[in-house]
C-alpha cells in the first residue's frame, strides 16, 4: 500500500451512508449533520468499524515534518547571512527582501495544490512538493562564474521552494486527521506544523556560524573573510541543503502511504465537502473568517519580521550572530512549547479559545516590550543583549506555539469543509500579509521603527477578534459522541 498512488475511490468515505442523526445532536450547520447522520448509521456486518491506529504512522508524520523542516531550512537561508551574501554574490537589500519575499509568492497557486490533495490525496502532492524542493535547491547549486546569472538561480531555487510552502503548511491538519485518533490529533498537528518553522530557526543557527560575517559587528580576519571564501562557504551550506532535501525526496518516494487500511476516527471516514462547496462555505462563514484573520494578521507580520530580523537588529548595533542566536531561540521555544500546549489541548478539549486568549495576551505584552526597548533613546529602557533576548524569545514562543491550536479551532469551526482546503485559505492570508509587509520594506528598508511597531499592533487586533469570536466543536463532538 505504501508505494501505491492515491486515487479518486480512495477519498470516499469508508462507511456506509446514513439513516439518520444522532440522538440528541445539536448541529451548527446542515453539512456537519449530514456527516454525523452518515457516521452514525448502522453498518454492513462486513463494514470495518472506525477507530484503528497503526504504527506506521508515526513514520508518515517523521517524513512530513522532517520535509517541512528542510522547506523551511531553505526558504530561511538568506536572510540571517544576509551582509555576507551581499559581499559574496553582490545582493542588495531589494535582492534581499526578495529571497525572502518568495516564500509568500509561492503561496499565489496555494489553490491549486489544495485542489490536488483534495482530489489526488496526500501522497501524490507530498511527491510533488519534494521534488519542486529538489528542483530548487539543486538550481542553487549550478556552479556559474557570472554573479548576474548565480543570483538569477538563487532566485530561482528560492522560488521552486516557496513552491512548496502551501503543502508543508497547510495539510498538517489533513494528514493528522487521515492517521491519528482524536486524543492525538493536535499533538499530530503540532509536530507536523511546527517542524517547518523550526527548519527556518535552524537557519539563524547555521548559517552564522557556518558564514563569516564581513561587517563591522565582527573581528575581520585578513584573507579569511575575502570574497571568494565567503562564496565558498555559503556554497557549501546550499550543497548541504540539496543532499538533505534529495534525502527526504528518495525516502517520501520509498514509503509515504495515502491512508491507512482503516481510519482512525469517525470523522476521518465521514463524507466532506466537495472543492467548490467548501469555499463557499469558507467565505460565507463569518466566524471563520474573524478566526482568519486573528490568525493571518499577526504570523504573517511575525514571519515577515523573523525573515530580516539580522536588518532590524543593525541598527542597534547587534552582530549578525547574536541576531541569528535570538531568532534561533525564539523560534525553538515557540516549538517547544507549542507541541507541549497541543499535548494538553488533546487531554482538555474544547478550551482552544481560551488557550489562544492566553497566549495573544502574552504577544502582546512581549512585542511592546521588545518594540519600546529598541526605543531606549525616547523610553530610556535598558537595551542589553538579556533584554532582546528575553522579549524576542517570549514573542516567539506566544505566537509560533499558537500555530497547531489554530489550526484545529479552524477545523472544527467549518467542519466538514477539508482540513486542506481550510488551513490553505488562512495560510494564504498569511503569506499575503507578510509579502505586502516585505514589499514595503524594500522602499523603506532604511527605517525600520514602523516594522516593530507592526508587531504590538497586530497582536492586540488578533487578541480583540479572539475574544469576539464564538467557538464550536462539531468534528470533535462527531468522534466523542457519535462513535459511542
Amino acid at each position: 500500500m505504501g508505494s501505491s498512488w492515491s486515487s479518486e475511490e480512495e477519498r470516499q468515505p469508508l462507511l456506509g451512508p446514513g439513516l439518520g442523526p444522532a440522538p440528541g445532536a445539536a448541529w451548527r450547520n446542515r453539512e456537519a449533520a449530514a456527516a454525523a447522520a452518515a457516521a452514525a448509521a448502522a453498518l454492513p456486518a462486513a463494514a470495518p468499524s472506525p477507530g484503528r491506529v497503526y504504527g506506521r504512522r508515526w513514520l508518515v508524520l517523521l517524513l512530513f515534518s522532517l520535509l517541512g523542516f528542510a522547506q523551511g531550512l531553505v526558504w530561511n537561508t538568506w536572510g540571517p547571512i544576509q551582509n555576507s551574501a551581499r559581499q559574496a554574490y553582490g545582493f542588495s537589500s531589494w535582492d534581499i527582501a526578495l529571497l525572502v519575499l518568495w516564500g509568500p509568492i509561492g503561496f499565489l497557486p496555494c489553490f491549486a495544490f489544495m485542489w490536488l490533495l483534495d482530489k489526488r490525496g496526500l501522497r501524490i502532492t507530498v511527491l510533488l512538493t519534494s521534488f519542486l524542493m529538489v528542483l530548487g535547491t539543486g538550481l542553487r547549486c549550478v556552479p556559474v562564474s557570472d554573479l548576474v546569472l548565480k543570483r538569477r538561480l538563487i532566485h530561482g531555487g528560492q522560488l521552486l521552494n516557496g513552491l512548496a510552502g502551501p503543502t508543508v503548511m497547510n495539510a498538517a491538519p489533513f494528514l493528522s486527521t487521515t492517521w491519528f485518533s482524536a486524543d492525538e490529533r493536535a499533538t499530530a498537528t503540532a509536530i507536523a506544523s511546527m517542524l517547518s518553522y523550526l527548519g527556518g530557526a535552524c537557519a539563524f543557527l547555521v548559517g552564522p556560524l557556518v558564514v563569516p560575517a564581513p561587517n563591522g559587528t565582527a573581528p575581520l580576519l585578513a584573507s579569511a573573510n575575502s570574497r571568494a571564501h565567503i562564496k565558498d562557504l555559503i556554497e557549501t551550506v546550499l550543497y548541504a541543503e540539496f543532499g538533505v532535501v534529495c534525502l527526504l525526496f528518495s525516502a517520501t518516494l520509498a514509503y509515504f502511504p495515502p491512508r491507512p487500511p482503516l481510519p482512525p476516527s469517525v470523522a476521518a471516514a465521514s463524507q466532506r465537502l466537495s472543492y467548490r462547496r467548501s469555499f463557499c462555505r469558507l467565505l460565507s462563514n463569518l466566524r471563520f473568517l474573524m478566526i482568519a484573520l486573528a490568525y493571518a494578521i499577526p504570523l504573517g507580520v511575525f514571519a515577515g519580521w523573523s525573515g530580516v530580523l539580522d536588518l532590524i537588529l543593525t541598527p542597534v548595533h547587534v552582530s549578525q550572530v547574536d541576531a541569528g542566536w535570538i531568532g534561533f531561540w525564539s523560534i525553538v521555544g515557540g516549538c517547544v512549547v507549542g507541541i507541549a500546549i497541543a499535548r494538553f489541548a488533546d487531554f482538555i478539549r474544547g478550551m482552544l479559545k481560551l488557550i489562544l486568549l492566553l497566549l495573544f495576551s502574552g504577544a502582546t505584552l512581549s512585542s511592546t516590550w521588545f518594540t519600546l526597548t529598541c526605543l531606549n533613546s525616547i523610553t530610556h529602557l535598558p537595551l542589553t543583549t538579556v533584554t532582546l533576548y528575553a522579549s524576542c524569545i517570549l514573542l516567539g514562543v506566544f505566537l509560533n506555539s499558537s500555530i497547531p491550536i489554530f489550526f484545529e479551532l479552524f477545523v472544527e469551526t467549518v467542519y466538514p469543509v477539508p482540513e486542506g482546503i481550510t488551513c490553505g485559505v488562512v495560510t494564504f492570508l498569511s503569506n499575503m500579509f507578510m509579502g505586502v509587509l516585505l514589499f514595503f520594506l524594500t522602499f523603506y528598508h532604511t527605517e525600520l521603527s514602523w516594522f516593530n511597531w507592526c508587531l504590538p499592533g497586530a497582536c492586540l487586533l488578533s487578541l480583540l477578534l479572539i475574544l469576539c469570536f464564538r467557538e464550536s466543536y462539531d468534528r470533535l463532538y462527531l468522534d466523542v459522541v457519535v462513535s459511542v
